[in-house]
């Protein structure tokens, strides 16, 4: 099996406090990976440290058979991001961003400007096109962070949140978009709150907990090992979560 993406004991730790945990990794070429865990289990670090933002503190990966610490400018060259805080530069318009983005990549004049027409077009931002980023809302500043990843046509995704903000019109053609490069051979590495959104478009989910990767496989699998056929968020639950009949104590909130 040809890998995308693996790790060997990945580490980051922020002074006393442990984000990722000693993780392995496997994702296959080819595959749509769903990386979930609730709020600060490790997510974002874990893709700011696959993508260079951050430095581990212990442990290696590879990226598309590529060591990081020798082929870092070919890896670049190879994967696309969407990062947690999207990383766009506020005083250009949205036609500027992906100019720059083709320009840093090498796209020939012809290439940059017909993949920037049809990804604009498709994403509905070409009205909006000669327009700042500073004056686009939350959803238009996440379609064009993900135009600018699919621009140099990538062969490895890494998107953190991608729905995150997104109407129900967006979010269904975004779920084609990403659908369309997987099976033209592309890998998509995806975190996401939406369970549902990921149980239609993932085949491999990977699950952390406080650091720690406490599941990892094909969804069929992990829901055959359970010993019943399960939704994602009952295989989520079980794995990360109280039980749901828990009571609380915050007995104030019945008045």
């Amino acid at each position: 099996m040809e890998l995308a993406l693996e790790t060997h004991g990945l580490r980051k730790e922020f002074g006393d406090v442990c984000a990722v945990d000693g993780i392995d990794l496997v994702v296959p070429r080819g595959s749509f990976y769903g990386f979930l865990g609730q709020n600060g289990a490790g997510k974002s670090t874990t893709i700011k440290c696959l993508t260079g933002l951050l430095r581990p503190t212990a442990g290696s990966f590879r990226i598309l058979g590529l060591d990081p610490t020798v082929d870092a400018v070919t890896i670049r060259r190879q994967i696309g991001v969407v990062p947690e805080d999207l990383g766009l530069f506020e005083r250009l318009t949205a036609a500027e961003t992906l100019a720059f983005v083709g320009q840093i990549h090498g796209l020939g004049r012809d290439v940059l400007d017909a993949r920037a027409r049809e990804l604009l077009a498709f994403l509905d931002l070409a009205r909006a096109a000669g327009e700042l980023v500073t004056d686009y809302s939350h959803g238009m500043r996440k379609k064009l962070a993900l135009a600018a990843a699919l621009l140099p046509g990538p062969r490895l995704l890494f998107l953190d949140e991608p729905f995150e903000g997104i109407d129900a019109v967006g979010s269904r053609k975004i779920r084609r978009l990403l659908a369309d490069f997987v099976a033209g051979g592309g890998t998509v590495f995806l975190t996401s709150h939406v369970l549902e959104i990921v149980e239609h478009l993932c085949d491999q989910v990977g699950v952390l907990h406080r650091g720690r990767l406490v599941a990892q496989g094909p969804l069929q699998v992990l829901r055959e090992a359970a010993g019943r056929s399960r939704t994602l968020e009952e295989l989520f639950l079980e794995l990360v979560a109280a039980p749901a009949g828990q009571a609380t104590t915050l007995d104030w909130l019945s008045g």
